[in-house]
């Protein structure tokens, strides 16, 4: 029989890069789609799943229609930016709803059936954890949060067999580029007159660099084979820093001081 696994966020990029590989290598995929246009997008190697990770009632319908499961991908996420000083609160809320509470929701649902198979939970996170940049508090401090309720979740579930991997992407280009390109004008518009003048002329600089940076990235199918080494190693890694500069990124956020670190940064994205 073949292993059975849920993918959240898997309409576009790193989440249908990884649905589609897992496909190919055997495994029977739900994928996790909002839209039902997006799940006919995907073929017919997977089984698209209606799933909003934060509709509680969409969650417990997918933990219901499963029934049995080996191996849980958490991909779906969102990325919020802005300046904190001027960022709306709901737009903050709704990162970590997202990010944070809509993934935990998913893993709470699917553990009893994780548990029965001792199966493994593979969470998509992202070296933004180890590393904040400016005007990436919101996204960044949720991915701190994600890294930080996996490395519990591993310990806890371990007594079961379950292993619990964290997925640490650096760039990727994939459809969210584009998107976040798309979003810089509406976020700009939402920091109101104040913010604009304080940080308007920053925050463009930001995002271009950015995003030249993240249109260099790596391929989503090093993310997605990434999930198949953390489904399929008998041991797999506790963490797997993938993709363009996720290794350098993620050390230099330990070990380098932090205001040298700023430095490096604000050079970086051309805020010096």
């Amino acid at each position: 029989m073949s292993k059975t696994v849920l993918v959240t966020g898997a309409s576009t990029g790193i989440g249908r890069a990884t649905a589609l590989l897992l496909a190919r290598e055997g495994f029977t995929v739900f994928a996790g789609v909002r839209k039902d246009a997006d799940g006919e997008a995907l073929g017919r190697s997977v089984t698209p799943i209606k799933l909003d990770v934060t509709d509680a009632g969409q969650i417990a319908a997918a933990a219901e229609r499963l029934g049995r499961l080996d191996a849980l991908v958490n991909n779906a996420g969102i990325g919020v930016t802005g300046p904190l000083e001027f960022v709306p609160l709901d737009a903050l809320r709704w990162q970590y709803e997202v990010n944070v509470f809509g993934q935990v929701a998913v893993t709470q649902a699917m553990l009893p059936m994780l548990r029965a198979s001792r199966g493994r939970v593979v969470t998509v996170g992202s070296v933004g954890s180890w590393i904040t940049l400016p005007f990436g508090g919101p996204l960044c401090s949720s991915k701190h949060a994600i890294r930080s309720l996996n490395d519990a979740l591993r310990m806890e579930v371990k007594p079961w067999g379950i292993h619990a991997v964290l997925i640490e992407p650096g760039s990727i280009h994939s459809d969210a580029v584009d998107k976040l390109e798309g979003e810089v004008v509406p976020r700009l518009e939402s920091i109101g007159p104040e913010g604009r003048r304080l940080y308007g002329a920053a925050y463009r600089t930001m995002t271009s660099a950015g995003l030249k940076e993240e249109r260099s990235g790596s391929r989503p199918d090093v993310v997605a084979r990434a999930v198949l080494h953390a489904l399929t190693a008998r041991k797999p890694r506790s963490r797997y820093p993938v993709g363009k500069k996720s290794r350098l990124m993620s050390t230099l956020g330990r070990i380098v001081p932090q205001y040298t670190l700023d430095a490096l940064r604000l050079r970086a994205l051309g805020l010096s």
